[in-house]
């Protein structure tokens, strides 16, 4: 198996410390009490740019060579990934440019733009995007950046892992949201390079589950990319993944699949019985939860790992699950 051993995660974090913050791990009150066993909280959502994104894309940046960074770097995403690499670029004077779909919601393309990257807008996925991004690379000698599938990427990534593992030394299951894989990979090759016993737990949502698909087809394969409340996890792994694929199928304890239903609920719990606003991605190890998907039987942590919502739709769920509980 290819993979990124945890020498790699360690150089990462090293490498990235005075770029990133490392986000606090908190106990929740009410999931503990709720499961019967210690729930923490990692709240990634706190990080600079509002999700682990930074982490990945920092470590890329810094690893690139004086060559590269002159002529730029280009990307595809679905909004966080190019919030991050938008961010990280500026700090060092590098030419950025994001390519994403029509998917991507507008306030992060809006941030994006705000950040001073270019932006290409193509098509209706992240594939039909990382079109755009090859093209790039062939006219204009930009350097890709992939939003998952890179040792770069899942290294920085995994340096969340890394901190999950100090702070809960004896941490039994880590659920982790799951798209590309990248940050699954990193923080299941971090957790379990710190305490092998630990299970780290895959989470996506129903509605277009790229890696979920191509793990239960044994090899990498295409899936519709829709709309969810959990657009972070939106699009393919690449059908010439050569990393986050195997690395899942080797790493991950088991995949879990959330309705928008569900999801919805992850993100009206986060906000009034945890205080933190997050994106639905980030509410998926939540939801899990409380859907008795997962049934956690020790010290328990869940990466909440993007707070980059829409606030109206953010308002919106809130107040209609809330209305929706009043009326039955």
């Amino acid at each position: 198996m290819q993979t990124v051993p945890l020498h790699d995660i360690e150089a990462a974090r090293r490498r990235i410390a005075d770029r990133i913050v490392a986000t606090p791990t908190v106990s929740s009150t009410s999931l503990s009490e709720r499961f019967g066993v210690p729930v923490h909280l990692k709240l990634e959502q706190r990080q600079i740019t509002g999700s682990f994104k930074l982490r990945g894309a920092s470590n890329a940046i810094a690893s690139l060579s004086p060559q590269e960074k002159a002529r730029g770097v280009v990307a595809a995403s679905t909004g966080n990934h190019g919030r991050a690499l938008a961010h990280a670029a500026r700090l060092e004077g590098v030419r950025a440019v994001i390519c994403m779909s029509k998917l991507v919601p507008a306030n992060k393309v809006d941030e994006i733009r705000r950040l001073g990257a270019e932006i290409r807008i193509v098509g209706n996925s992240q594939d039909d995007a990382q079109v755009e991004v090859e093209r790039l690379v062939a006219d204009e000698g930009l350097a890709m950046v992939p939003p998952f599938d890179d040792p770069a990427i899942i290294a920085g990534q995994g340096t969340l892992g890394l901190e999950i593992g100090e702070a809960v030394p004896n941490v039994a299951t880590v659920l982790v949201p799951l798209s590309g894989g990248g940050l699954a990979a990193g923080v299941a090759a971090a957790v379990k390079g710190l305490k092998p016993s630990a299970k780290v737990i895959g989470i996506s949502m129903e509605r277009g589950p790229a890696m979920k698909a191509s793990l239960d087809a044994g090899r990498p394969v295409q899936v519709k990319e829709l709309p969810t409340l959990a657009d972070s996890l939106g699009g393919g792994v690449g059908l010439d993944n050569r990393l986050t694929f195997a690395m899942c199928r080797d790493l991950l304890d088991d995949v879990v699949l959330l309705s928008e239903d569900e999801i919805a609920a992850g993100i009206v719990h986060a906000y009034e019985q945890e205080r933190e606003i997050v994106e639905g991605a980030g509410a998926v190890g939540i939801a899990a939860l409380l859907a008795g998907k997962v049934k956690p039987s020790g010290p328990t942590v869940l990466v909440l790992s993007g707070r980059n919502i829409d606030m109206g739709l953010h308002r919106s769920i809130v107040c209609g699950t809330a209305e929706a509980e009043r009326a039955a």
